[in-house]
């Protein structure tokens, strides 16, 4: 009998009401435990640079969270990990939001509101990434929102143009690192069986624009100025009320975070080989959902001894002195060369980064220009008000909530998984936004908007899923950095050509409809589907 592997005992197989519950399809193969995620299907067979006890050290971590099962420690994190999906989506539309009072009371391009924001996510993204490959995923997780709180409150007070983007710019570095580490930190501590979890996170997302939207109705249509030949401050408050209001939001779900006490992840610990302290909380997550875990350190230090001994020592060294000499290999480029380690594994990173950027890039060209160029088509816009603005903007909320549960479904449906998911979604997202430049009326692109709305959704459900679990542990944080810093790098482009470019033209609208499609080609090019199986 192999003693390397731990066998969960029911807990191991998958319950088939416990997943029609959820809304996920359930076929005869739900039923066996689910398989790992062997590396060396991306990496490669032959001098794949895939350390051997690494992955057999993660394979028990796998099998012991399958022996605790989905608990209320797993639930929990549900709720903690998606107020980072929630601030994602909530903030770029906090900024959208205020851009027509910001601009008419401080007298300046809004686009440039727009451009401080994508700055500091694409910083934000990337350090707080490589920073969770670095330092651990339990301290980025618990400051990300805080600084996101801190500066949103702060820019309600802003005295000027320059200010607000500053703190704009600030309270982005925060937002910007909430989904590269939340991901990383939900997919490591949840069982194999409800990995698709993820995907449904993205339902927060949907729950942030809506609050947003809500909140900001009432604010912004009472507290603003009509127009910019007039406008005091203190005849338009109301996009510093909406800053408070937010900002103290963030501030009381960090704290909701910080009284989780989140757990250093255990795969990160057996990266650094500090097994002792990966044991003592898998073994106080059991203890936590009421349950009992039979992993224990002995059979983490004799992890990998079954097979290519002799080369694992080359690789991983589970002693102080290796764990002392991996640390001063921390700030070189090892986390980026390891996701290009190989020919596979280069192309799948190099596909999900050109998928992240001409994303990035689409939406805000699309949100950008649509309006302006259906103006010049003749489309009657009817009643400008703010009321009608921000009722759509609700509309459009709502309509984009069932994405995250759609995606969740069908990322477990056979022969489509997450590569078909993501791959369908991303092409029709781009024919609908193809089918709005056909709008002559408000409602008529509102009803192409809502499309768009619901099939980006799952998109995106799937696209910040399936990322983390393309990446192995010790490098997912630094590869959940690299793309985001795609999305945000491309993104800056946007702000820069609604600054400077023909706001009259069609080709941002088409370019972005073309880019999407383009994505969702890409994903069906991806070299691993990781359906079913428990990700290393």
């Amino acid at each position: 009998m192999d003693t390397t592997r731990i066998r969960a005992s029911s807990d191991e197989k998958i319950s088939s009401d416990e997943k029609s519950a959820a809304g996920v399809a359930v076929s005869e193969t739900d039923a066996l435990p689910p398989a790992h995620l062997d590396l060396r299907d991306i990496y490669g067979e032959d001098d794949s640079g895939v350390d051997p006890v690494y992955e057999a050290k993660a394979k028990l971590i796998n099998d012991a969270f399958e022996e605790i099962g989905m608990g209320k420690y797993q639930w929990w994190l549900f709720v903690v990990t998606g107020f980072g999906w929630y601030a994602d989506n909530l903030y770029p539309i906090v900024t959208g939001l205020i851009l027509t009072a910001v601009s008419n009371e401080f007298h300046f391009q809004s686009p440039f509101v727009k451009l401080a924001q994508s700055l500091g996510q694409l910083v934000g993204c990337t350090f707080w990434g490589v920073a969770s490959d670095v330092w651990g995923r339990r301290w980025c997780f618990n400051f990300t929102l805080l600084i996101t709180g801190i500066f949103s409150v702060a820019a309600g007070a802003s005295p000027n143009e320059v200010a607000l983007c500053g703190m704009i710019a600030a309270w982005s570095v925060g937002v910007g690192g909430n989904l590269p580490v939340d991901s990383a930190v939900f997919l490591e501590f949840t069982p194999a069986s409800h990995q698709y979890l993820l995907t449904v996170l993205s339902v927060w997302w949907a729950v942030g624009q809506l609050v947003g939207s809500l909140v900001a109705w009432p604010l912004l249509t009472d507290y603003s100025c009509a127009s910019a030949s007039d406008c005091p401050r203190s005849s338009n408050m109301g996009w510093r009320y909406f800053l408070y209001s937010m900002g103290g939001l963030m501030l009381v779900l960090w704290l909701l975070r910080f009284l989780f006490h989140l757990h250093e992840s255990p795969k990160f610990l057996i990266g650094r080989g500090r097994d002792a302290e990966a044991v003592q909380i898998m073994q106080a997550i059991a203890k936590y959902n009421g349950r009992t875990c039979s992993l224990t350190l002995e059979q983490l230090e004799n992890a990998g001894k079954r097979e290519k001994v002799e080369e694992a020592k080359g690789l991983e060294d589970t002693s102080a002195k290796g764990a002392f000499f991996r640390k001063l290999k921390i700030m070189s480029g090892e986390h980026v060369k390891s996701l290009f380690a190989t020919k596979k594994l280069a192309w799948s990173t190099s596909l999900l980064i050109a998928i992240w950027a001409l994303i990035g890039l689409a939406f805000p060209l699309y949100n950008g220009f649509i309006v302006y160029y259906l103006q010049t088509r003749g489309t009657d816009f009817g009643d400008g008000s703010l009321y009608i603005t921000y009722r759509n903007q609700v509309i459009l909320s709502a309509v984009g909530m069932p994405g995250g549960l759609i995606a969740g479904w069908m990322v477990e449906v056979p022969y489509l998984g997450r590569r078909g998911t993501l791959g369908v979604s991303t092409v029709i997202t781009g024919v609908f936004l193809f089918a709005a430049t056909t709008a002559r009326t408000s409602n008529a692109l509102l009803g192409w908007d809502s499309a768009y709305t619901l099939t980006s959704n799952v998109m995106y459900g799937v696209l910040y899923a399936v990322t983390p679990e393309l990446f192995p542990t010790r490098d997912r944080g630094t590869g959940n950095a690299i793309v985001s810093a795609a999305n945000h790098a491309a993104g800056v482009i946007a702000p820069i050509v609604a600054l400077y470019g023909n706001l009259a033209t069609s080709v941002p609208i088409y370019v972005a409809g073309a880019m999407f499609i383009a994505g969702g080609v890409l994903s069906f090019l991806l070299p691993y589907e990781p359906r079913g199986k428990a990700s290393i």
